[in-house]
């Protein structure tokens, strides 16, 4: 006899369960996730709190037809195992499988794609509003997490949704955490609602009615009971302030409450707000005990939850680095936007806790602050990842280079990021970032490197920028003290005549790959560790034009706009007249995937830049011999 889980193969399949049958899919659903992403890896906390929230969801609602939106979308794994995708969910951040956020590419389900907190609010009042317009019936349905009512795009939503809709659910999925504990006045405020005794022994007596008797008018009766505690506690509710009625705290893991409540929600006219307490990590004490470790990782032990020990990773290196300048002039901060974890934060705010400034997901608003610090002396260090970084380009632009203030970017998650695919790949910075005048922007091969590029930047009377990979180092040791780098300044690791190949970052492994077969044949390569996007390096650049017969640059980013780019623009200046092979990322999103597939896939390897510049070699050598 087969599984309850084995039974749902659509949304369908979910409304014909009673709430015995519910709750014990719930459990099957935690043991499923548990032991599918030991294999895999993936976003195993956030999902484990949503099981019964999304069971409730699609036993009320009917998608396609009514819309279910998530806020980032990493919570969005059961929804995509209830709406038939379940014999494919061990594929899920596997090349050619599920991606590990919402796609609309990939399931009529998927209403809306994301990867970035703080858009699903906007994006539902958008298709409300749409449906208004087009006289349509259909549901719309907002799931955002506590943290991403700390980012100023679901504030700017919130501001008009009354205003331009009559219809819209929102669900404030409150369980403390983004990926760290939440910060600020919002996450305080949340807590008071929760933690008041008065407020919730009014509110547990009206959540027992829903639970027991279900329907209609025993919600009527917990919204009473609320309204009356509220007007005890407070002279009003946030929410309800911008024009949507309050509803919770309640259980997001009791299904029949859950379920109850929504079925009333579904026959109100207006906006409204439910505000529901889940568990992340709620089935799995590893997960429970490491909540920012469980947030998203790699395979792990599905019984103790224990994962292989991995290298140093260049956030750590990063986060060493600072700590050990910031203990030699407290004149540095370090800002992170709700990433202290994932930026390595978390190993600099023990030694200068009073200077590390994390501020939620408002990435925009880290900019501005770290601006505001910087006009009062201090050396404010944001280290904010590549993707999430797009986010605050004009605060870049307005705020820190227009007046020239020594910000520095630390941008994590440069280049592919791999299995979390092309919401955070961070292969637009160089791009987004080489054309604003006093930016000096830098990109190590190594560690050692980081070091040095993090004690330049601090140097710098202005604005500077260091991309950075994901993941673990390049493993070379490291001098006793970083020194700075002379801005603008290339280094030659080896001379050569007949080719120059520029690499950037850790690029530079593929780069000595092609330099080897290119001496094979007979031919010499020079090879340049670029160190500096811009200001780039024209007198190197012109010395190599004059000499050989090929540039070829390697970088992780995409082509359009990259380094490569500016190596062209530079040659045109300078009215040079070499080729140039550009090997970086294409035209085109990237999907996830593990990196060196996907480089294979894309002629991100010295084989295919061998390809392509051994005929410019042959042609060389051919003009040699005529000459001869």
């Amino acid at each position: 006899m087969g599984t309850l889980l084995e039974s749902i193969q659509s949304p369908a399949d979910v409304k014909r369960l009673n709430f015995s049958e519910l709750d014990a899919l719930a459990g099957e659903l935690r043991a499923f996730i548990i032991q599918t992403l030991a294999k895999t890896g993936g976003h195993l906390g956030p999902n484990l709190g949503v099981v019964e929230l999304t069971l409730a969801l699609h036993a009320v609602f009917s998608t396609p037809e009514d819309k279910i939106l998530f806020d980032v979308s990493h919570q969005g794994y059961i929804h995509k195992i209830l709406t038939g995708r379940r014999e494919r969910f061990a594929t899920i951040r596997q090349p050619g499988g599920l991606n590990g956020f919402l796609l609309r590419t990939e399931s009529e389900h998927d209403c809306y794609g994301a990867g970035h907190a703080g858009t699903a609010l906007s994006a539902a009042l958008g298709m409300a509003v749409a449906r208004d317009l087009a006289g349509g019936r259909e549901h719309v349905v907002a799931v955002a997490g506590d943290a991403a009512f700390t980012n100023g795009v679901t504030f700017e939503a919130l501001n008009n949704i009354a205003a331009q809709t009559r219809r819209m659910i929102v669900v404030l999925n409150d369980n403390e955490w983004s990926i760290d504990r939440n910060v600020g006045a919002v996450a305080r405020y949340f807590h008071r609602i929760v933690a008041n005794e008065r407020y919730q022994h009014l509110h547990d007596k009206a959540a027992h009615l829903v639970e027991r008797f279900g329907g209609k008018t025993a919600v009527k009766v917990m919204r009473r009971a609320e309204e009356a505690a509220k007007s005890m506690l407070w002279p009003s509710i946030l929410f309800e302030e911008f024009g949507l009625d309050y509803f919770g705290p309640i259980d997001g893991h009791n299904l029949p409450l859950l379920v109850e409540t929504f079925k009333f929600l579904k026959t109100l006219d207006h906006p409204v707000l439910l505000h529901v307490l889940t568990q992340k990590g709620r089935g799995f004490q590893p997960a429970l005990d490491g909540q920012k470790k469980f947030h998203g990782l790699g395979p792990y032990d599905p019984e103790t939850g224990q994962t292989p020990d991995g290298s140093a990773t260049y956030a750590e290196v990063f986060a060493k680095t600072l700590t050990d300048l910031a203990t030699k002039d407290e004149r540095i901060v370090a800002i992170t936007a709700a990433m202290p974890n994932g930026t390595g934060l978390d190993h600099f705010r023990p030694h200068h806790p009073k200077r590390t400034f994390d501020v939620g997901i408002a990435e925009e608003h880290a900019v501005v602050f770290a601006a505001g610090m910087a006009t009062r002396g201090f050396r404010p260090v944001c280290a904010i990842y590549s993707t999430f970084l797009q986010r605050a380009f004009d605060p870049i632009v307005h705020d820190v280079c227009l007046q020239k203030l020594p910000v520095v970017f630390a941008m994590d998650r440069a280049g592919l990021s791999g299995d979390d695919g092309p919401t955070h790949h961070g292969l637009f910075d160089i791009a987004y970032l080489r054309g604003i005048p006093d930016l000096v922007l830098m990109s190590p091969r190594d560690e050692d490197e980081l070091a040095d590029m993090l004690k330049t930047a601090l140097d710098l009377p202005g604005p500077s920028a260091i991309r950075y990979p994901r993941g673990t180092v390049a493993g070379v040791a490291r001098k006793p003290e970083p020194h700075a780098l002379v801005p603008g300044k290339a280094e030659v690791l080896t001379d050569g005549s007949d080719v120059a190949i520029f690499s950037l970052g850790p690029m530079v492994g593929l780069a000595r790959e092609l330099a080897a077969m290119i001496e094979r044949d007979g031919d010499s390569a020079a090879l340049i560790n670029a160190r500096f996007i811009k200001p780039l390096d024209h007198a190197l650049i012109e010395h190599y034009a004059k000499r050989v017969a090929a540039f070829v640059t390697f970088e992780d980013h995409g082509k359009m706009g990259g380094f490569g780019s500016a190596v062209v623009e530079a040659l045109d200046e300078m009215g040079l007249a070499v080729p140039v092979v550009r090997i970086g990322w294409p035209d085109q999103f990237i999907e996830h995937g593990k990196v060196e597939e996907l480089r294979a896939r894309y002629g991100l390897t010295a084989e295919a830049a061998y390809a392509q510049v051994a005929p410019l070699l042959a042609s060389r050598r051919r003009s040699r011999l005529a000459a001869s």
